[in-house]
């Protein structure tokens, strides 16, 4: 398989005006093939700029997410991830859904081997929120 072939489906990458989802249901999680599936090994992402809101007042809430996971077939693309998890900024819901809502939708799309999302959400009336999915316990 060329590389192009691998990046056909990918179409976020591409040169020119970047459109921000306004919803994770608008998202668009995109993929390529994984070039060493006989190989277990971890893929990490993170990030300290999650947003979203509160669902009763409105305020915006702040998280550090971090997803693992061993991949099986395919691999998230990261800029596809980095627009989808953009796409919590105007969404009011707690912090367990948005956890499991990811968690979800990454496990629909990738099938992967092993899947953990964290959330670490800042501190609101002086109590920090953490809320954690792995596969092997899920």
């Amino acid at each position: 398989m060329t590389d192009e072939t691998k990046l056909t489906g990918l179409t976020l990458l591409k040169k020119g005006e970047t459109r921000y989802p306004t919803s994770p249901d608008e998202a668009k999680l995109e993929t390529f093939e994984n070039a060493n599936q006989g190989r277990n090994y971890w893929i990490t992402f993170k990030t300290s700029e999650f947003t979203s809101l509160c669902p009763i007042t409105g305020q915006p809430d702040f998280a550090t997410i971090t997803i693992e996971y061993i991949p099986n077939k395919i691999c998230v693309e990261s800029k596809s991830l980095k627009l989808y998890l953009f796409s919590f900024r105007q969404t009011g819901t707690f912090y367990e859904e948005i956890v499991n809502r990811i968690y979800t939708d990454l496990e629909k799309e990738l099938q992967p081997k092993r899947l953990v999302v964290n959330g670490d959400f800042t501190a609101r009336g002086g109590i920090t929120s953490s809320v954690k999915i792995d596969s092997a316990e899920a």
